[in-house]
């Protein structure tokens, strides 16, 4: 089913200077703050490709995607990037301490290219819907540069571990980059060359199932540039890092949903109308009992109005994902938001943290915090290759894959 290709990627050479001040988070995690800090860090800071900044009197020939081509082909000429000179697959390990619960853990990957598939093939699942807008800035970077500087990020089912044994046996090497981001991750990246051991992996592979972690817009982007160019080799791959799904190492964090800017909003008729859709209503003491209780069975919901915590449990017979309670019933159906104004992201932010969730209903700002436990992979995995999707920022995949380890471009 997948196919995976091993490839020579472009890299970042020693006279670009430190990978620290080169490599960044995925385009769409990138803040203007960070854009401005990543900019001062290196004239040679990816950001400036991957996430230009617009400037005055931008044109049809001078814009932010002809500038980042014009950087992308001036690296190469100045020896800033270069191409490896024999093809591979790369182990891609990163070391991080959870979030929320403490525990340090490593999650265990490998970057190669696989086939840019439709969906329809049954080969590449999605569990998130797309934006327009996205795809379209990414398409136009796409066409410019002919080149992907970040991976897409897949999960494939190897409950066995074959893959990941043979990624550890060549991570006992020195790492060919390495490099600490500023949330503490540290990324390091090995490289495979021995044809039986490429051989290998693609073997194992070729019977997999993949499921897109993040990368959703860019993986379709990928498939439009495709149909755009069938004669131009090499476009129909993806540069892609694959996590066995059964990775200990493997965490997705919740992400909470702040609603405010509602007209004539009470607590009280908020609350009445979850208890006539059949929710349970419960007022919390604290925090912590709130998350002890979120931790349960399925099926709830927590919400910080101001100072007050409630838990809202949905009927036994509607339990499944905590997530669609909020976006099927809550949000539509007690609070008249609906499905246009959450894709706009209108009346509705989205938090990671607990406690900034709940800080933020208790300043004012958030007229009601609601509160997720996280999804789980299998739960993912269960909706995903059944041809469904899930709400939109439904999963967080923690720690994010840094761009700037390897650039594929298409047609080398």
């Amino acid at each position: 089913m997948a196919r995976i290709f091993p490839f020579a990627p472009y890299r970042y050479t020693p006279r670009a200077g430190p990978l620290d001040r080169l490599a960044t988070q995925p385009y769409d995690k990138i803040t203007p703050e960070m854009r401005e800090r990543y900019l001062a860090a290196s004239p040679y800071n990816l950001v400036r490709i991957i996430l230009g900044p617009p400037r005055a009197g931008d044109s049809p020939r001078d814009n932010p995607y002809t500038r980042a081509a014009r950087y992308f082909e001036d690296w190469i000429a100045q020896g800033v990037v270069a191409r490896e000179a024999e093809p591979g697959l790369f182990p891609y390990f990163q070391e991080f301490v959870h979030p929320d619960t403490g525990e340090p853990l490593v999650r265990k990957g490998f970057i190669g290219l696989s086939a840019v598939e439709d969906y329809s093939a049954g080969v590449v699942y999605r569990h998130e819907q797309t934006l327009p807008g996205p795809k379209k800035d990414r398409l136009e970077l796409l066409r410019h540069t002919h080149a992907h500087f970040g991976q897409i990020f897949v999960l494939y089912s190897d409950p066995a571990g074959e893959v990941d044994r043979i990624l550890e046996e060549a991570a006992a090497a020195q790492p060919v980059a390495e490099v600490c981001d500023e949330y503490g991750t540290a990324h390091r990246m090995w490289k495979i060359a021995q044809p039986a051991h490429l051989k290998r992996i693609a073997g194992l592979m070729s019977d997999k199932k993949l499921l897109i972690a993040d990368g959703h817009h860019r993986y379709e982007t990928a498939l439009a540039f495709r149909n755009e160019n069938p004669q131009l080799e090499g476009a129909a791959r993806v540069m892609t890092t694959f996590v066995n799904m059964h990775s200990p190492g493997l965490a997705i964090l919740a992400t909470h949903r702040l609603v405010g800017g509602l007209e004539g909003f009470a607590a009280s008729r908020f609350l009445e109308g979850a208890r006539q859709r059949g929710f349970g209503v419960s007022r919390m003491e604290s925090p912590g009992a709130l998350k002890q209780a979120l931790a349960g069975p399925s099926g709830v919901v927590g919400a910080a109005i101001e100072a007050e915590l409630y838990l809202l449990q949905a009927p036994e017979s509607w339990r499944g994902l905590d997530v669609r309670l909020l976006h099927d019933v809550l949000l539509p159906e007690v609070l008249r938001i609906g499905e246009e104004a959450v894709a706009a992201e209108r009346n509705l932010r989205y938090v990671r943290g607990f406690e900034a969730a709940i800080a933020s209903a208790r300043r004012g700002e958030t007229q009601i915090a609601f509160l997720l436990k996280p999804v789980t992979v299998e739960q993912v995995a269960e909706i995903s290759f059944a041809g469904s999707v899930m709400p939109q920022k439904s999963t967080d995949f923690y720690p994010k894959l840094l761009s700037g380890l390897a650039i594929y471009r298409i047609g080398d």
